[in-house]
């Protein structure tokens, strides 16, 4: 099972990208950052420099229904992980496109 799930590709994550050559991934829940860096580095073939990782809680929604009327919840908790790569490196997610 992957430890990655997918990337994230937000305007936020694209300017640091730019910047400070840091990736963000959404990763699996439990996963450790030395599970996470070598997976990364064995997938993109990168050299890895430093993982800052957080638990980012999900956000509240609320919808009113003619029949239930207010129906609240929350969307999933999940891990996000930011990688930041050696100088000089770089993972392009749309070179196949």
């Amino acid at each position: 099972m992957s430890v990655l799930k997918k990337p994230l590709i937000t305007e936020k994550m694209t300017l640091a990208s730019d910047k400070l050559g840091s990736i963000g991934f959404i990763v699996d829940r439990y996963a450790s950052k030395s599970q996470i860096k070598a997976e990364i580095e064995q997938m993109y073939g990168v050299d890895v420099t430093r993982i800052n990782t957080m638990i980012v809680a999900g956000k509240r929604k609320e919808k009113y229904t003619k029949t239930a009327g207010f129906v609240r919840g929350r969307n999933a908790a999940y891990k996000k992980a930011i990688v930041t790569l050696k100088d000089g490196q770089k993972i392009d997610f749309f070179e196949n496109i």
